[in-house]
């Protein structure tokens, strides 16, 4: 046909000369006597039915004359030859030469190499996930070739899914027992629900501990009823492979009535509530709250409200108990160092005086930011001092290892307000309202202070939150415990008791007047290590930790070491610069000058720091102190 016949035909058109010549071409490769290919087949019935197709359009007539005939853009129609200006020639895709022929077997090699070469690089990758360093063992997934890949590695710990574990993993516990918390932390590793009953929180439950077990030997595991052992024994079935066969039958046997029950939230000790005893004077306190006049008065220029006369309280004693006037006045006396009573400004015992004033522990103005007190005075008969102060760091030691992670770093605050560890421990804080605590000796002191201040902290963290900037200074101050009569905020712990009265950072007064008698409390020195034993709540500052009486010296040097090694001390020898915490700067009047604190601190640091440090002091040259910023936000 002539150019412009061809242009009247369909695009498709031109496809099918393509499909024409490729198999006339590969037929001509073939050679005349050779079979068939399966390719030869296909392509030679696309030829067919290209010029079929060909054949078919070929015959197509064109419009009547006397109709409009269509018009081809300008350049279209016309030949080189013609000399029309507006000639364009049209681009088409070359049909298949015999040079340029595809090859279908050479197309198929190359989409295998690519696909194998595709698959190699996989490999590899995962291989190098596989052979690397811990951090890249952390890679989860990566993008390949716009493929994402997800690389889950096999931990050579785990030792399988054992399912929905329907029977019961407990075990009893004592607070700070090692073996104890290796056992609960492989429970925690392996991702394995447990029940923890620690014998020191709930010790109605001991008695349960020497019948199932015939002994107070903890840990003792339990999987349902059946009694398996201790650490030792635990560490036998994982290293036998018993362990896993365990769970299985775990997996898929409930828990009969007769294993070890899961404590239960609400409810005390029966048997510590039988060792209470109301306190011998509670039947006259209750005569005095009903009879005497309670009123407002004004005593040196100043107004207290709800006190009473020392007279008024001789008199009410000498109608009831129909006793001597001496012998009301050293009832009075008891009452006062039974902390039943007080004087209003806290200046002396009791006098038989119209004069001298006093009021219930109960009517102090300060009870009403007191969290250990509810409605009215704990009239139980006071416990030792370090019997409550035992039975409190047992309590907040089983609250750090069930609420908080491993170092203690952070806590878990929601979980520990709703749990029963911290129920009970709001009902023991109560027998501090009226405890003896002047007979303590200094070790028992510090580490009572210690503990008393890291567990309202805690406390106090969950009862009103963590405070502001703006409000951080109440937090310090206005959260109080009574204790032995007297109230304490976190203030009059640290910088009263704890660093022998010393004004804390940007104060201008003491935290105890001249004339309080908490001063017989206060340390006799100042000890710079109590400031690692204090953690106020703040992510910069020491782990929370609480402390034995025998062992705080040691224990205290332990928490400044640790502290120390975690950031609270770098050394920049190039720089010539040494990082310190900024708590050092707030309490330099503890630590001394610049030199004396770098000299102090090198007994506290590891080989490495120390080297570095002493290498900077020895040397003769200039050394900077460059104060961390503070993180005050919450360590959750």
């Amino acid at each position: 046909m002539g150019q412009e016949e061809l242009s009247d035909v369909s695009p498709l058109s031109e496809t099918d000369h393509m499909a024409a010549n490729l198999y006339k071409s590969n037929d001509k490769d073939s050679g005349a006597g050779d079979s068939p290919r399966s390719e030869d087949l296909c392509v030679k019935n696309a030829a067919d039915e290209a010029e079929n197709n060909v054949s078919k359009l070929e015959t197509l007539l064109r419009p009547p004359s006397h109709f409009p005939q269509p018009e081809a853009p300008a350049g279209l129609m016309r030949s080189p030859s013609s000399g029309d200006e507006n000639y364009l020639p049209l681009d088409r895709s070359m049909s298949l030469t015999s040079s340029t022929a595809m090859d279908m077997a050479s197309f198929g090699k190359f989409i295998r190499d690519r696909g194998n070469s595709f698959s190699a690089a996989i490999v590899k990758r995962i291989s190098s996930l596989k052979e690397g360093d811990d951090a890249a063992k952390s890679v989860t997934e990566f993008h390949l070739s716009g493929l994402k890949v997800i690389v889950r590695l096999k931990d050579e710990e785990d030792d399988g899914d054992y399912g929905d574990i329907k029977g019961r993993i407990s075990f009893f516990s004592r607070s700070g027992c090692r073996d104890c918390g290796a056992v609960r932390s492989f429970f925690r590793s392996k991702g394995l629900p447990f029940v923890e009953i620690n014998v020191d929180v709930f010790t109605e439950r001991e008695k349960e501990l020497v019948d199932r077990t015939g002994g107070v030997a903890v840990p003792a595991i339990f999987f349902n009823e059946r009694l398996v052992g201790g650490l030792v024994a635990l560490n036998s079935l994982r290293n036998s492979g018993e362990f896993e066969r365990r769970m299985r039958e775990m997996a898929g046997k409930r828990c009969p009535e007769s294993a070890p029950r899961v404590p239960v939230y609400g409810f005390d000790d029966e048997d510590e509530a039988k060792e209470r005893r109301e306190d011998s004077m509670v039947g006259v306190i209750r005569v005095l709250r009903q009879r005497l006049p309670i009123q407002d008065r004004i005593t040196k220029m100043k107004l207290v409200k709800n006190c009473f006369a020392g007279a008024d309280m001789v008199e009410v004693l000498i109608n009831h108990l129909d006793c001597s006037r001496q012998k009301a006045v050293e009832i009075g006396k008891e009452l006062a160092r039974r902390y039943f009573i007080h004087h209003v400004f806290r200046e002396n015992d009791f006098e038989d005086s119209n004069n001298q004033f006093y009021r219930f522990l109960e009517h102090d103005p300060s009870i009403s930011k007191c969290f250990n007190f509810r409605i009215t005075t704990n009239d139980d008969q006071p416990k030792p001092a370090l019997a409550v102060s035992h039975r409190l760091t047992k309590l907040m030691s089983a609250i750090l290892e069930a609420y908080a992670s491993e170092d203690h770093s952070h806590l878990d605050y929601n979980r520990i307000g709703s749990s029963e560890e911290f129920r009970r421990y709001t009902n023991v804080v109560q027998d501090l309202q009226r405890v003896d605590i002047f007979s303590l000796s200094t070790d028992e002191r510090t580490a009572f202070f210690l503990n008393l201040y890291n567990a309202m902290v805690i406390h106090a963290n969950i009862r009103i939150g963590r405070p502001g900037t703006i409000d951080r200074r109440s937090f310090f101050n206005d959260f109080l415990y009574i204790v032995g009569g007297y109230p304490y905020s976190l203030s009059a712990i640290k910088d009263g008791i704890l660093r022998s009265n010393r004004r804390s950072p940007y104060s201008f007064v003491k935290p105890l007047s001249s004339s309080d008698r908490r001063l017989e409390l206060v340390l006799p020195k100042v000890n710079p290590l109590i400031h690692f034993g204090l953690c106020n709540g703040a992510r910069s500052s020491p782990r929370v930790r609480f402390f034995s009486a025998q062992g705080v010296e040691v224990e205290l040097r332990h928490s400044a070491r640790e502290f120390f090694s975690n950031g609270g001390l770098e050394v920049d020898l190039e720089k010539r610069v040494v990082h310190l915490t900024r708590i050092i700067k707030w309490y330099s009047a503890d630590f001394g000058q610049d030199k004396d604190i770098l000299q102090w601190v090198l007994g506290y640091l590891d080989a490495n720091k120390t080297g570095l440090l002493t290498h900077l002091l020895n040397d003769g040259g200039p050394v900077n102190i460059v104060y961390h910023n503070f993180d005050w936000s919450l360590n959750s």
